[in-house]
């Protein structure tokens, strides 16, 4: 099913490219990030286009929670610790000025996006220590925050920290408006940039400056993104009849879930998990069984998932995408934190772009990692091997594919081969190669989405091999 967002709102469709163009600044990714990046920038003068591979806001921007909000789990106290108190100081500040500027953009272009002030709250059920550490740090860095034991969860805590003068609103709704005047192409996949060249099935884009904003950079080299990132899966009921929590929450407990209301539907999840490790499935029945517990008389109106990219230190890459590339940016590796995240790229991208100094870039520059040159040889290396795995295909025989129940997915080994399999519920099988078209990587089988993904790099695909989600760029082949 899709998200809550998408109900009751019409985004006007947007035409391919149909030829070789050129212009000053070109985005990649049609979602939060790119669409504001691009917003800021023609605000400024700058002809800026959009390339958008599917619709816009049709990507993560579309499967968030929408909570506007600094609190980022438990990472104050490592940033201390790990950047110390001057830079972990900065991506504070980067949070509050993101959200100060979602209020100033709703107030100036008068958006009814539902936008509300709410608290945000970081529980327990089962300690105090690390958030006692976590409001230690946040009071440290001038975060106007506290701790309590009073809520409006439907159980019992044992501590939460509360950051005020947060806030959520509808993503799509704030989209549609930010969006409405920029020069955008949907259902044109960028596949290739060649110097300041884009390459697209439907025509060329050359522009002064690049920005990659799709979720994970399609691009191995240079950059290195696959090796210093991984993936998340997490999943969301909506539910209406149960009761108003007034907040938004998060557990720091290893099964805890998150909780915020939007017009009387309360937004409930949990179940996360390493993209490519859901073998066992019953992530939403899960969801299902504790919203009974919770809220008895609730009914659930939707379910939908998100997935997010994971940093090695937890802080986004937002800058230069590398040494050897000055004219093209890159947003990414958000966690689970794409409003607050989508702004900051905005704000530093833009600057960069318009030649103005942001104080907070160097906390999030992708530069503060280096990788040797025999990453480019691993690369390499990789690449072949996928090719040779691809040319893997043959004819499974009708009775292995039999011995897999109607309704299920798996993996079935014959002389030495791995096929993924996946029979519907009237018995018609579809079956792919389980090697990931990225690099090679073998994928896994997720029960709850009907999907096959990828444990190494998070790509994901249908059923019937078709990209779900990236760092791959093409279908699994389904010849077999």
């Amino acid at each position: 099913m899709s998200s809550i967002w998408r109900e009751n709102i019409e985004i006007p469709k947007r035409e391919p490219l149909n030829s070789d163009i050129e212009t000053e600044v070109a985005v990649i990714g049609g979602g939060l990030a790119g669409i504001l990046t691009a917003y800021f920038l023609q605000k400024q003068g700058k002809k800026v286009v959009v390339l958008e591979a599917k619709n816009i806001g049709s990507g993560q921007t579309e499967n968030t929670t929408a909570k506007i909000t600094g609190q980022h789990n438990l990472i104050y106290h490592s940033l201390i610790q790990d950047f110390g108190i001057e830079k972990a100081k900065k991506y504070a500040e980067a949070n509050k000025k993101a959200i100060s500027e979602y209020r100033r953009i709703v107030e100036e272009e008068q958006i009814n996006c539902h936008f509300e002030d709410r608290s945000a709250y970081l529980y327990s059920t089962e300690e105090s220590e690390r958030l006692e550490q976590e409001a230690h740090a946040a009071n440290q860095l001038g975060i106007d925050a506290s701790l309590t034991n009073e809520t409006n969860l439907p159980f019992n805590i044992k501590c939460a920290l509360k950051f005020n003068h947060q806030a959520q609103f509808h993503p799509l709704e704030f989209l549609k408006e930010i969006a409405e005047t920029l020069k955008i192409y949907e259902y044109t996949t960028a596949e290739d940039i060649e110097d300041y060249r884009i390459i697209t099935e439907h025509g060329s884009v050359t522009a002064e400056y690049i920005v990659i904003a799709t979720h994970y950079p399609y691009i191995n080299v240079p950059g290195y993104y696959f090796m210093r990132m991984h993936q998340e899966r997490s999943y969301v009921l909506a539910l209406k009849n149960a009761k108003q929590v007034n907040g938004m929450y998060l557990s720091i407990d290893q099964e805890g879930y998150s909780f915020r209301n939007r017009d009387g539907v309360l937004i409930f999840g949990g179940g996360q998990h390493r993209t490519g490790e859901n073998s066992a499935g019953d992530k939403y029945e899960k969801l299902r069984i504790a919203a009974k517990r919770f809220f008895p008389e609730s009914i659930e109106i939707s379910h939908w998932s998100a997935q997010d990219c994971m940093t090695l230190d937890g802080v986004p890459y937002i800058g230069q995408f590398s040494s050897s590339t000055p004219n093209c940016y890159v947003a990414t590796g958000f966690g689970k934190w794409g409003m607050t995240n989508s702004m900051i790229s905005a704000m530093i991208i833009s600057d960069s772009i318009l030649k103005k100094e942001n104080s907070f870039a160097d906390v999030f520059s992708p530069q503060r990692f280096k990788f040797s040159a025999s990453a480019k040889t691993l690369i390499e290396d990789g690449i072949q091997a996928v090719k040779g795995l691809m040319t893997e295909l043959f004819t499974l025989p009708e009775d292995e594919i039999n011995q897999l129940p109607n309704g299920h997915g798996g993996i079935v080994e014959f002389e030495g081969h791995k096929v993924g399999v996946y029979k519907d519920d009237q018995g018609k099988a579809y079956t792919v190669s389980t090697r990931c078209t990225h690099l090679g990587c073998q994928l896994e089988w997720n029960p709850d989405e009907l999907s096959w993904d990828c444990p190494c790099h998070g790509s994901r695909f249908d059923y019937r091999g078709n990209l779900i989600n990236n760092p791959a760029m093409k279908d699994l082949s389904n010849n077999l």
